[in-house]
């Protein structure tokens, strides 16, 4: 029988699939773990409910915790209450998001390539729903914003 510990260490393999340097635990999406003898239950939260990296995330979290010696079941749950929000992202998750180019969630971004704080809102829709596209009049790059949600 596994431990939370090992399960949530196991987790930090599963990475956001849009954002690869990310895990899920440090996105904050993982909820909840239950453990009951062989049986793992994991609740994950998306980060909006049309994600498109819900069916990635939910495999990958079967597959990687049934690695994991004595497990014989998993279930993964899709939860919506608590409803995710960025403030669930570890530090280590702001880190990962900005050595990826985008600025973590907050009121004034700063560029991540050059750290200036000389940045403009160029489009409120990015790529995905929860990021915004902004410009840094400093270094001249375009760079993503996560939305505070």
């Amino acid at each position: 029988m596994p431990s939370e510990t090992e399960v949530r260490t196991a987790l930090q393999a599963v990475h956001d699939p849009e954002i690869p340097v990310l895990s899920i635990v440090d996105l904050g999406v993982v909820s909840a773990i239950r453990i009951s003898g062989a049986d793992v239950e994991v609740d994950i939260l998306p980060t909006f409910s049309g994600c498109p990296a819900l069916g990635f995330m939910t495999e990958a979290v079967r597959r990687k915790v049934a690695e994991l010696p004595g497990v014989e079941a998993v279930k993964v749950r899709l939860c919506l209450d608590p409803a995710w929000d960025t403030s669930r992202i570890s530090a280590r998750g702001r880190l990962a998001l900005q050595s990826f180019g985008i600025a973590p969630p907050g009121d004034a971004p700063a560029c991540p390539y050059c750290g200036s704080r000389e940045t403009r809102l160029a489009s409120s829709f990015g790529p995905t729903r929860c990021r915004s596209v902004y410009y840094c009049d400093s270094c001249r790059n375009p760079f993503e914003q996560m939305k505070a949600l």
